[in-house]
């Protein structure tokens, strides 16, 4: 299968102009099997839920504090942080540039340790 260029690269500053969807605080850039890959850039306060799949999260910009269960740990730039299905999580404490990517993967309830 040949790929175009716009479908293997993606910029923060691409995804950061994406609208989001209705209902949706973070915007979709890339989905293919079980991967949905999405940027987050949450203003003032995080009110994320716990999610049905693993969740890996890759800091583009901004610092802060990551909770996930009863584990805090600070973050910044470049930092990838873990959360696994169905755990409570979000960011806090953090700067007015915070971004990050979101991808979402595996079945349902996560995948197996």
């Amino acid at each position: 299968m040949s790929q175009t260029p716009s479908q293997i690269r993606f910029t923060a500053a691409d995804a950061a102009s994406l609208p989001l969807p209705p209902g949706r605080r973070s915007a979709e850039v890339f989905r293919h099997g079980t991967l949905e890959l999405r940027h987050y850039a949450p203003h003032g306060h995080d009110p994320q839920t716990p999610h049905d799949q693993d969740e890996i999260y890759i800091v583009i910009s901004g610092t802060g504090r990551f909770r996930c269960g009863s584990v805090e740990v600070p973050f910044g730039p470049h930092d990838m942080l873990f959360a696994p299905a169905g755990a409570e999580h979000r960011f806090l404490d953090f700067t007015d540039d915070f971004a990050t990517w979101v991808a979402f993967y595996g079945p349902p309830g996560g995948e197996r340790p």
